[in-house]
């Protein structure tokens, strides 16, 4: 079943087109990385999804309950704990504090924070701890879709490999669907089933591949084997690492 379907999606920016004719799906459980060069439209496509930026053209259709979104910034409120930050989204839907204490409680346990990190503020925590807070607050909801915008940037190597396998784990146990956006090959191979590439001009989508096996059964071995077979076998993969320096939204 899809539960995202973008068709035909164009956009323009001050007068100034950046996606013409951008057409994907997501399947439901399914985690769908999209890469591109930088200045491509990758995260405008993904805040079109999710409704952040209402598209100029085309049409998007979501069969999903409820989503979420990760961003690279955590976003975090400086004044709220992490524990209030956590549980805001619930505040918002009208959820009494008293009913709040339990999800937020297992949504900081899924996202590796401890009950002593609920009480600090965001200047109290690390980079890291950021983060998953952030994660945390995304999955306090029980969404069953999750939009990650290069979420995982600005950490170094270690802490982003201990960020995709908290995301692996948690869509494992929760099914939810995701479309993560990422410059990082290498990420985009780690966490997803299925790889589509962005036109580096953001006309269309030019292409997909499969992935095998599912997100967390590649060993680094097989990672490093299928990026090294993108980049130089497979013309789908050409120029994913240009930069494109124009003005993106």
């Amino acid at each position: 079943m899809t539960v995202l379907e973008l068709q035909r999606i164009g956009h323009s920016f001050f007068g100034r087109k950046v996606l013409d004719a951008i057409s994907l799906s997501v399947g439901a459980g399914e985690i769908v990385a999209l890469v591109g060069p930088s200045g491509s439209g990758k995260s405008t496509i993904a805040h079109i999804a999710a409704g952040v930026v209402d598209a100029r053209e085309g049409r998007v259709v979501r069969r999903y309950h409820r989503h979420t979104m990760v961003f690279q910034d955590p976003r975090l409120m400086p004044w709220a704990t992490a524990r209030d930050n956590i549980g805001f989204p619930l505040r918002l839907a009208g959820v009494r504090r008293g009913g709040r204490d339990g999800a937020i409680r297992a949504a900081a346990l899924r996202a590796g924070l401890l009950p002593e990190d609920l009480d600090k503020y965001p200047s109290e925590l690390s980079g890291g701890m950021r983060q998953r807070t952030a994660i945390a607050r995304a999955l306090v909801t029980d969404p069953d879709f999750i939009y990650f915008d290069e979420p995982f940037t600005a950490l170094d190597v270690a802490l982003k490999r201990r960020m995709q396998d908290l995301v692996i784990k948690a869509a494992a146990s929760a099914h939810f669907a995701a479309l993560f956006i990422t410059h990082d090959l290498s990420e985009a191979i780690r966490i997803s089933h299925r790889i589509l590439v962005l036109d580096a001009n953001g006309r269309g989508i030019a292409g997909a591949r499969i992935l095998p096996g599912a997100p967390g059964s590649r060993d680094d071995a097989a990672v490093f084997a299928l990026r090294q077979r993108f980049l130089t076998e497979d013309p789908l993969f050409a120029r994913i690492h240009d930069i494109d320096e124009r003005l993106r939204p």
